[in-house]
């Protein structure tokens, strides 16, 4: 299929394109990378009026960090941020999921932030952000404001992000020394999106775990962080992970499809959760 007719805008500031967004509200699609919008228009699925090309906005490209907080640009490529010293230091469970993103061709081209702002629910990158509590900048005429990564993703592709506002980094804070991150997702081939996934951190000390943060994506229409398992793992020292893939039962509400059902997901997410505590365990 090809798609719907729109008109295409090459945005040459951040204030040019602050004022379109403002003008034409849901009629407008920001493009960088174009890897998820274009097949989506493709499909008739995203029926954008007007597209804005923001590629010549490169001051949103940055990686950097400022104090204790790594910033990482919207328009970052998903290559450019695998390969940042800046990430595998501050926020190794960022590289540790990008390989898993697609394939090379399209992480040459994808963006940081077209991932966030598209919040496919088998994405990766969400997922990270819920777990070290990124601070999403969003800005428009009216000005910049910060979201939570846990108020950020509302559901299937939908984010606090409003019509008239542009996502222009995550600040992500610093993690303890000793925190020790884990990645994994399952699919039926790589580079596929994920049935199941999960990315997570936490801290051994003394043999036992404490500051779990375990969030599964590609279960539920968003990234869902599993407290119930965190409490039940908190403390111990990891050898029996029953209870936590147990609170599993209350922490998902697994969704279906006609690849995966939703007793499938839910037990995906139960191995997962178990080979995250054997590596921790170990390490």
């Amino acid at each position: 299929m090809k798609s719907a007719p729109f008109q295409y805008r090459r945005m040459e500031t951040l204030d040019e394109l602050l004022g379109a967004l403002a003008a034409h509200g849901e009629a407008a699609s920001i493009i960088a990378g174009g890897q998820s919008l274009v097949p989506l228009m493709n499909l008739r699925m995203a029926r954008p009026e007007l597209l804005l090309d923001i590629n010549r906005l490169t001051e949103l490209s940055a990686i950097r960090v400022e104090g204790d907080t790594l910033v990482i640009g919207a328009l970052a490529r998903h290559a450019e941020v695998l390969q940042s010293e800046a990430v595998r230091r501050h926020a190794p469970l960022i590289a540790a999921a990008l390989p898993h993103v697609a394939h090379e061709a399209i992480r040459n081209r994808g963006t940081f932030g077209g991932s966030v702002s598209l919040a496919d629910p088998a994405a990766e990158l969400p997922a990270c952000c819920l777990v070290l509590e990124a601070r999403l900048e969003l800005a428009s005429l009216a000005g910049r404001r910060f979201v939570n990564a846990a108020d950020y993703f509302l559901g299937s592709y939908e984010t606090a992000r409003k019509d008239d506002e542009v996502l222009l980094a995550a600040h992500i804070p610093a993690l303890q020394a000793d925190a020790v991150p884990y990645f994994q997702e399952l699919s039926r081939r790589r580079g596929d999106y994920a049935l199941a996934g999960l990315a997570a951190h936490a801290r051994v000390a003394g043999g036992r775990f404490d500051d779990l943060r375990l969030v599964f994506f590609g279960v539920e229409d968003r990234p869902v962080r599993a407290m119930g398992a965190e409490a039940a793992l908190a403390g111990t020292d990891g050898t029996d992970a029953a209870a936590a893939i147990a609170a599993l039962d209350t922490d998902l509400e697994p969704i279906g499809d006609p690849q995966t059902s939703a007793e499938a997901r839910r037990h995906l997410a139960g191995v997962l959760l178990r080979r995250a505590v054997a590596h921790w365990t170990e390490a």
